[in-house]
């Protein structure tokens, strides 16, 4: 009996080790990805919960290094080169490290991310690109370490951090115009109409070249004169352009299209269009 008592024990306290709580950890992870123009940003961080704690100044020290987050190092991802407030900095992954003031911030992207909180030895050689930037108070407060990327256009977006009442952006452009351009320049040797179309919708929103963007849009319906959609975009950049009657004679052409394929949301979009430039219907 005893001997029975004593592999019974030894089997709970094996098992006891082996065994591993699962349980919440105070400061989660969080992975963000957001698409800016032609290049992926990814941000990696833990997030911290104020908890009715002061952070700025009291938490978290005024001018002093801080690992901007908890755990493991905050990290920003980009998969083209890009300038971070104005500075060129390389595809790659960076850590993210702060100096925080009372009314601004210096915002440094760090190429070491090997790091868990600051690293032991600050080595400023690492420092690929710094910012200093002003801080701005929030309506509503930010009860947990928030870093997200807001303000997306087709040519940059913001890095901005939030917590308590403060907010910290950080401006940075992608190669979008040049990324573009190429694939442009690469496929025009012998475009179809697809190529033609893209090429056309980017100079359209980009407000680039309208009479080339109406020679690419030409040429797309000509090899696809069923495709009512190119249709569509004729018409928007004659109407860009100011020529009224011809956007209002390819709108009707994608109209009539649309109606046949009963693709009744290419019906709305045209009509409301050539009721807007005045055609008689």
């Amino acid at each position: 009996m005893k001997k029975l008592i004593i592999v019974l024990s030894l089997m709970f306290v094996a098992t006891s080790v082996a065994a591993q709580i699962d349980a919440p950890q105070p400061s989660p992870s969080a992975k963000a990805m957001q698409t800016v123009g032609l290049t992926e940003v990814t941000l990696e961080y833990s997030r911290p919960a104020k908890r009715g704690r002061a952070i700025f100044g009291e938490l978290v020290p005024f001018d002093k290094l801080w690992r901007t987050g908890a755990n493991s190092n905050s990290m920003i991802t980009f998969s083209d080169d890009v300038k971070f407030a104005g500075t060129d900095v390389k595809a790659g992954t960076y850590a993210v490290y702060t100096k925080p003031g009372k009314n601004e911030w210096i915002v440094m992207l760090y190429n070491d991310t090997s790091n868990w909180g600051n690293p032991r030895t600050w080595d400023e050689n690492k420092v690929v690109a710094s910012a200093k930037v002003e801080t701005k108070k929030l309506k509503n407060e930010v009860e947990s370490w928030t870093m997200a990327i807001n303000e997306v256009t087709m040519e940059g977006a913001h890095l901005q951090m939030m917590w308590e009442e403060t907010l910290v952006a950080v401006p940075f452009t992608v190669p979008t115009a040049a990324k573009t351009q190429a694939s442009i320049d690469k496929v025009m040797a012998g475009p179809s109409a697809d190529d033609y179309y893209s090429a056309a919708t980017f100079y359209l929103d980009a407000n680039k070249n309208l009479q080339q963007a109406h020679e690419w849009i030409s040429e797309a319906v000509e090899a696809r004169p069923e495709a009512y959609w190119m249709h569509r975009k004729k018409s928007l950049i004659e109407a860009k352009m100011g020529n009224k009657s011809a956007a209002i004679a390819s709108a009707k052409i994608s109209l009539t299209l649309a109606e046949e394929a009963k693709n009744m949301d290419y019906v709305k979009l045209n009509t409301d269009s050539l009721k807007e430039w005045g055609a008689k219907m």
